[in-house]
């Protein structure tokens, strides 16, 4: 099993990644998973364990690939980045720019090919439906647990033939997004900075979807996304899109120029003045 793909490199960050959300360990889940293993813990600086935990959050390596695991008294919730096989793989091989409200909002196909930065990539499901349609999608993401479940993700992707065009497009970055945009050159500056920021927990109403509750444990919810916001103003050199739930308020405050509003979620747009 390999957990960083060879097609990619190890790209060095451009700042010291924060320690990872405390994680009872890395679970080997079969015996030739071991080795890989043992990597990705002194990586994450995480230890071994041979059983899942009674309760908490862990990594499992299977020969399908890598997962973040959340045990809780009723129940063991699951999560990995899933690019290039399932829905995901489906809905992105059927998008178009006209049917996806993020391709709109980004400025696909209106403007050509775009040079799309995600700052905030999580588990890489806006970014391969952008890099589909054709941008060039660099993906930022600062923490390392998420780092290795996307590198797995692409990884995984990279050994089916048909995810070699749009695999080719995208660019995987660890670091702080908000240093890398305030330091990016002339050459590295993006036409759009996408945004989709952790959402705010609930204090009412049903209790989030079992991907919110797992990132929620491992990350805890935003608390800089305004000088993030900022940042992202300041090195797209055309726009800024942030994915919000529909309901809720405008990033930091800031009115976007305009709206593209779908069932549950909607895209603000910010225009570079």
């Amino acid at each position: 099993m390999s957990i960083i793909p060879s097609h990619l490199g190890r790209t060095k960050p451009i700042n010291d990644l924060p320690k990872p959300g405390t994680l009872a360990g890395i679970l080997p889940s079969v015996e030739e998973c071991r080795a890989a293993a043992r990597r990705l813990a002194g990586r994450l600086g995480a230890k071994l364990i041979d059983s899942p935990p009674t309760e908490g959050l862990y990594l499992a390596c299977s020969v399908e690939g890598l997962w973040l695991r959340l045990r809780t008294a009723r129940r063991d919730l699951a999560i990995r980045a899933e690019l290039g096989a399932g829905r995901q793989a489906y809905r992105a091989g059927h998008a178009s720019p006209r049917g996806e409200a993020i391709a709109r909002a980004c400025g696909l196909p209106r403007y050509g090919p775009r040079y799309v930065v995600d700052a905030t990539a999580g588990l890489g499901r806006d970014a391969h439906i952008l890099a589909r349609l054709g941008a060039r999608v660099t993906l930022l993401e600062r923490s390392p647990v998420i780092l290795a479940l996307l590198e797995d993700g692409l990884d995984r992707a990279s050994r089916q033939t048909q995810s070699l065009g749009w695999l080719g497009r995208m660019r995987l970055i660890g670091g702080d997004a908000a240093v890398w945009l305030r330091s990016c050159t002339a050459a590295q500056r993006p036409e759009v900075v996408f945004l989709d920021p952790m959402y705010p927990r609930q204090t009412k109403g049903g209790a989030p979807g079992k991907e919110m509750q797992i990132l929620q444990a491992l990350l805890g919810t935003a608390d800089d996304a305004g000088s993030l916001l900022q940042a992202a103003r300041a090195a797209a050199s055309d726009r800024v899109v942030v994915k919000r739930p529909r309901q809720a308020e405008p990033l930091a405050g800031e009115l976007p120029h305009y709206r593209i509003i779908g069932r549950s979620t909607r895209f603000d747009v910010y225009l570079h003045s």
